[in-house]
């Protein structure tokens, strides 16, 4: 059997001067160093050591059961979210100026595949991929229907222009995304520096929504023939089904021996759970503000692990609603926020400034939404509040690609003011809903 290595460490006090750390360095023998010592634990990790059943829990995913090598996994597959390594040219909060940005960038490819030494080539972006396809001579047009909604960070859409030979990274979404429809659960990827959080959403996802390459969890992953197979595991539903079945819903005697409850109206629907209830019970777990804490630490690190709890019917409403509120974000009632609009100003410059103490977010010079609720605040994604992942979207901001700032940069805050008014409110409204719903599992 292979020992297990140790670790001994020594650390002087910070507050020493430089020249008495030198002196204790100079004057103290190797053998005197009274050092500590730290076991890692199996995996390697010997800092941010944790002591929980973290291990025993079910795993939402697995590189084994994602090959096709195994099942005992929540999901089949996972995927990290759209790394197209050209932002500023396939994404654009107007269809218009995005369908122009890419007609110019297909014109420009072709012609570099015409003319080797064409001397416009510089003016988009290309990369090793995008330089394989041109001398493999694979030749490109342009393509309305490429151009689809997406999220490209929290509650906020872009268009995105979807192509496998411009997008550096599709990975899985051409078996996820379908005008059929599809849910995911979006995870932060694997050593987050961000404290957990997850996202839903019925579009395709850009790799940075979430910190460390998002990760992605569908409910049904589809076949090259359009056909749609679901993406949680037998395995799964059979772990769901026996914890919750009949035999699974005992009692204790006044002498502490088990005893069979009677077969009511919940044990049958527990019997009869089907795979979407899993998908929401799993969305409610990983929203349980003592789940986070309890598995802070595995969590930046590892993907997550589910846990049975008692009631599962009363989580799978959980995440039920939850999921409701998040992929509807933008037809939500609107929250009451009050508005305050001061004589108008030429051109008033963009803010989209948030003051959380007073509860007021400053749009541009002319005009303020107040009567904010601090709820609305709490409800984060990593750092920032869903209020604050808008308002950092929709900022002016001077674009790095040289041709767009030239030739596309038509983004201007005051012609998506009163649709970002309206998001506001109605992202309001999600978080308040949101943080009710993780007041209430605290009660748990």
């Amino acid at each position: 059997m292979t020992k297990k290595a140790e670790i001994y460490y020594f650390t002087l006090t910070d507050e020493l001067p430089r020249e008495d750390k030198l002196a204790w360095f100079k004057n103290t023998r190797f053998a005197n160093i009274e050092f500590d010592k730290i076991n890692p634990d199996d995996k390697g990790n010997w800092l941010n050591l944790t002591d929980n059943n973290f291990e025993s829990l079910l795993p939402l995913v697995d590189k084994e059961v994602k090959a096709g090598k195994g099942e005992q996994a929540v999901f089949k597959m996972f995927s990290r979210g759209v790394a197209t390594q050209r932002d500023e040219w396939v994404y654009d909060f107007d269809k218009n100026n995005l369908e122009n940005k890419m007609r110019f960038f297909v014109d420009i490819y072709q012609a570099t595949l015409k003319y080797s030494d064409f001397k416009d080539k510089h003016l988009i972006k290309w990369d090793t991929d995008l330089d394989s396809y041109a001398k493999r001579n694979i030749e490109k047009e342009f393509e309305e229907n490429n151009i689809v909604d997406s999220i490209y960070r929290p509650f906020t859409k872009q268009f995105l222009y979807f192509d496998r030979h411009f997008n550096g990274r599709t990975y899985q979404w051409f078996n996820i995304f379908s005008e059929k429809g599809n849910i995911s659960i979006s995870i932060p990827g694997l050593s987050s520096p961000k404290n957990f959080h997850c996202f839903s959403t019925n579009s395709i996802i850009d790799l940075n929504s979430l910190p460390a390459g998002c990760q992605n969890l569908p409910l049904y992953v589809y076949d090259t023939e359009g056909n749609p197979h679901d993406n949680i595991t037998d395995w799964a539903l059979s772990q769901f089904q026996a914890r919750y079945s009949e035999s699974k819903l005992m009692s204790l005697d006044s002498n502490g021996s088990p005893i069979a409850l009677a077969i009511g109206e919940k044990t049958a629907k527990a019997v009869l759970l089907q795979k979407q209830d899993i998908f929401h019970y799993v969305y409610a777990v990983l929203h349980n503000p003592a789940y986070r804490e309890k598995y802070q630490q595995n969590l930046k690190r590892e993907f997550p692990r589910i846990p049975f709890y008692d009631d599962f019917e009363q989580w799978a409403g959980y995440g039920k609603v939850l999921i409701a509120l998040h992929l509807n974000y933008e037809t939500v009632e609107k929250y009451p926020l009050k508005r305050l609009n001061t004589p108008p100003i030429t051109k008033p410059k963009a803010k989209l400034k948030a003051d959380k103490i007073n509860s007021v977010i400053q749009l541009d010079e002319c005009t303020q939404l107040s009567g904010i609720p601090l709820s609305a605040w709490e409800y984060k994604l990593g750092n920032r509040s869903a209020l604050e992942w808008v308002l950092d979207q929709y900022k002016e901001k001077k674009p790095k690609d040289p041709t767009i700032a030239e030739k596309f940069n038509t983004y201007r805050f005051a012609d998506y003011k009163e649709q970002v008014v309206e998001l506001l409110m109605r992202v309001c409204t999600v978080s308040v809903e949101t943080m009710k719903i993780v007041e209430a599992m605290k009660e748990i």
